[in-house]
This record gives C-alpha cells, structure tokens and sequence, in this order.
C-alpha cells in the first residue's frame, strides 16, 4: 500500500495526474456542447497543459529561500535538468503535431495565444509578489477552464451556444477556483519555509476556512439547483459537478487525512467526468 502511495506521489508531483484530468474537463464540454473531438486534440491538451504546469513548478523550485523539503518543490529541485530538458522536447512535438494536424488554422494561432498568454500571467504574478496574490488563483482557474474548453466552444456553431452551458462552465470555474484556495490552505507551512505568497499566508487561515466553507456550500448548492433546472439531457453535469465539489468539501473537512492524502484525492476528483466515456 505505501507503494501505491509513493508511486501515484511521483505522478502527482510530475503533474499527470492534472494532465489526465485537464483532458476529462474538455470531455465534459465536449460532450455538453455536442462535440466529437480527435483523439490528437485531447493529448495537444495534455501535452500542452503539462508544460505550463511543468513551468510552473520549476519556477517555484528555481525560487526556494530555505532547505527544500521532500515535497514537489523538492522533486522539481533535484531533477530540474531532466524536467527542462523534458519540457522543451514536449513543447516542441507539441507545437510541430499541433502545426501538422490544425495547419494555419484559427485554432493553432488561438491555442498557441492563449498558451502564451497563462505564461506572460505566471511571470507577471511572480513579478508583481503581494500586489497580486488575492488574484493568483482566480486567474489560474479562469485560465484553467478557459483553456480545457475553448476548443469545444470554438468547433460548436454558435447557434448551439446555450445558457446552461456557460452557467456550467461558471461553475467549473467555481471548482478550480475552490481546488486552487483549498490547495493553498493546505500548504500554508510549506509555502511560508520556503518564502513563497499565496492567498493562505495573506488571510487569517480562521477566514480563509470560512470562506473555503461558505464557496463549497454555496457551488454544491447552485449545482443541485442546476440538477433540478436543466431538462433531462444536460441533468448529468451538474450531476458530476456535485460529486467533484463533494469530494473537495468532504475530503478537505476530514481531519483525519493528511494534506498529501487530500490533496491525491481533489485531483482525483478532476477524473469523474471520464465517466462520460461510458455513456
């Protein structure tokens, strides 16, 4: 069982566990909005979502002020030649695969923007440190489900837009932003040894509860409501947002878990809409 543990430990920290369910959310909107999409485009998704988190991570490594711990930072410390070396090669398959299968095409130029565009974020909110840190995380989960959506949005004609899909993907921004602030939370200690600002080493932790508690209750809320509204055809998304927001909330609220273990099974959470496969 400790095998186990450390085994999907190593997949947490190399951020595939993310990747796999960065390409779950698309399906969601992919089959909201009535969309076959290619296989090719769900792992450009993967491909391209593991290099901005890969990034990411290596530039909170490359940041440490203390002794590193034996946690991702640590991870991304140690192995960062290979994670960069890593990094440039499937940024370049990527945009080369990317280039063969969209050509010169809306979708290229708008998914390689939009990729450009998170990165110019990551630096600016490094660059700007505490001026920035009540808006780190809601702009990274605007970003997020942005960035898992926007290609079922753009391949849906625009006479099949409809209101309960963009109230859907309001809310999925309301999951991400809920994962990112409970994520913060948990690595409080972690992120105050090591001299890094995030929303948790700015709020009163007593608050910053409160407030986890109050969104949590109020996104599930809104999702059944949504479960109740829809016709039978779009039922099944609230549906699978109340059970994603209801491991979050129980999963955090468990005291009896440690940090990693809760933070295992939030992203875990981000798998439930593969489920859709079966349908």
């Amino acid at each position: 069982m400790q095998f186990l543990f450390k085994f999907y430990q190593r997949i947490t920290w190399l951020s595939i566990d993310v990747v796999l369910g960065a390409m779950a959310g698309m399906l969601f909107f992919a089959r909201a909005l009535r969309v076959e999409l290619d296989w090719q485009e769900y792992v450009l998704l993967g491909m391209a979502v593991w290099c901005i988190y890969t990034a990411d991570h290596l530039m909170d490594a490359g940041k440490l002020t203390s002794a590193p711990r034996q946690d991702r930072h640590h991870f991304h410390l140690i192995y960062r030649t290979p994670l960069l070396m890593g990094l440039c090669l499937v940024g370049f398959i990527g945009l080369f695969w990317a280039i063969q299968f969209f050509g010169f095409s809306g979708e290229l130029f708008f998914g390689t923007g939009l990729g450009v565009l998170i990165l110019a974020i990551m630096l600016a909110v490094r660059k700007f440190g505490a001026l920035q840190v009540r808006l780190k995380e809601l702009s990274s989960a605007v970003f997020y489900v942005i960035g898992i959506s926007w290609l079922p949005w753009y391949e849906t004609p625009e006479i099949d837009y409809t209101w309960t899909v963009f109230g859907l993907t309001i809310l999925y921004m309301g999951l991400a932003y809920l994962n990112l602030i409970m994520l913060s939370s948990l690595d409080t200690k972690s992120d105050e040894e090591a001299g890094f600002v995030s929303i948790a080493t700015k709020i009163p932790q007593e608050k910053l509860l409160t407030n986890i508690r109050n969104l949590s209750i109020s996104l599930i809320l809104c999702s059944l409501l949504g479960l109740l509204l829809v016709n039978s055809f779009y039922r099944i998304y609230p549906g699978l947002l109340v059970i994603m927001l209801l491991v979050h909330f129980l999963c955090f609220f468990k005291t009896n878990l440690s940090a990693e273990q809760v933070r295992m099974r939030m992203e875990v959470a981000f798998l439930i809409p593969a489920i859709l496969l079966l349908i």
